[in-house]
């Protein structure tokens, strides 16, 4: 689950880490009321708050005077439709603004704290190379970033562990004490609200030595977001797929892409393999969908539904391989959810596993046009041939 910056900023600030004063503006008709307050003679950064990077090319980050200037470039961003490298053409409508004080930077770094679950320790990144993509930096000019992974400790990191992070910083004694403090508090937000990433870019020292968290980006453990209510107050569902919040009601895992091909798939990596071969004959994957391996009648109807309700899907690949997932409940839902949407498109099933027969004997007897398939290679050849 993703946040808002200025979210991530409150989180922050609450664990002691230094960030710039701002506010938060959610409707249009408040921005009069919520900037007549702010002293005209400061200049002030003004942020779409979106989940996305990028902003700052796409028009979505001004730095503008106090007074009226702000309070017309904020009425001109606001529901302005931003479109970054991350939010695909479509682009995101801005619906939030943060105005936060300017900051005078003299340097720009980059520090990220986040979960490595190749070696299943915490990764500290830190970068000289602040306000620029971390992937870009780590193509272009590797020797500038500092990787240093840390075993899960209830003390954190220890001050060794701390030095050897911000040792690429060359900060004086003063911004080491701060900085010590930031990637304590760091680990501790990632431990305690069961975060996945937390990123500082960049985290600036000031021309009055100051160190300031200038942008943060925060995203948590979606598996551990029933234990963590606070930080479930802070979703934006402005900010997501309507379909995948859908999903997300029925339990099931769900991502929209952009083909032509909807897919019922149980477990990840049977719904991986079957993308890849869709892609494999030529077309393109609808959707990421894993209704999981105990699913009932009912999930597996809402899912079909999910899957026809994508206005791009010109065929359905239904691929079950039956172990705790029974194939004759399989079949249930999707005659079931057949009959109830009037099912239009090509659909192709292939069953395999625990009840498979009985499955297939559901779907035959349902009057519904069903292309059976005998393996994977078969089901994909069968469904493209079909939309085509």
């Amino acid at each position: 689950m993703n946040i808002h910056e200025h979210q991530a900023k409150e989180i922050l600030k609450d664990f002691g880490v230094p960030v710039s004063k701002g506010i938060v503006i959610f409707s249009e008709n408040d921005i009069a009321k919520d900037t007549k307050n702010l002293d005209t003679n400061k200049k002030y950064v003004l942020k779409a708050q979106i989940h996305a990077g990028g902003r700052g090319k796409a028009g979505g980050v001004k730095l503008v005077e106090g007074g009226k200037e702000l309070e017309n470039e904020a009425k001109k961003m606001f529901g302005k439709n931003l479109v970054t490298h991350q939010t695909g053409p479509e682009g995101k409508k801005v619906q939030r603004l943060y105005i936060e004080e300017a900051s005078d930077i003299s340097k720009e770094f980059y520090l990220s704290c986040l979960v490595d679950r190749e070696s299943s320790k915490i990764a500290f990144i830190s970068s000289t190379e602040g306000g620029m993509d971390i992937e870009k930096v780590a193509m272009e000019t590797p020797s500038k970033i500092l990787t240093k992974k840390i075993d899960f400790s209830d003390q954190g990191p220890t001050k060794s562990e701390i030095a050897e992070i911000i040792s690429i910083f060359k900060f004086n004694e003063n911004q080491k004490k701060i900085a010590e403090k930031l990637v304590v508090s760091l680990y501790r937000i990632l431990i305690e609200k069961d975060a996945n990433l937390i990123e500082i870019n960049p985290l600036i020292i000031t021309k009055d030595d100051k160190i300031i968290c200038l942008d943060a980006k925060m995203n948590f453990d979606d598996n551990a977001i029933f234990r963590r209510p606070e930080i479930l107050k802070l979703r934006d569902l402005n900010e997501e797929e309507p379909a995948e919040i859908e999903a997300s009601k029925h339990d099931l895992a769900y991502i929209k892409l952009n083909g032509s091909i909807g897919c019922m798939v149980n477990g990840a990596g049977l719904a991986m393999a079957t993308m890849d071969i869709i892609k494999l004959y030529g077309e393109e994957p609808a959707n990421f969908l894993d209704v999981g391996g105990g699913a009932t009648k009912e999930k597996v109807t809402a899912a079909f539904k999910l899957i026809l309700a994508d206005k791009n899907v010109k065929g359905i690949l239904i691929n079950i391989f039956g172990g705790i997932m029974r194939c004759d409940v399989l079949a249930l839902g999707v005659v079931e959810a057949a009959k109830q949407v009037n099912l239009s498109v090509p659909l192709v099933v292939r069953l395999a596993g625990t009840n498979f027969k009985e499955g297939k004997e559901i779907l035959d007897k349902s009057n519904l046009k069903i292309l059976s398939a005998s393996d994977l290679n078969d089901a994909a050849k069968k469904i493209v041939g079909a939309i085509k």
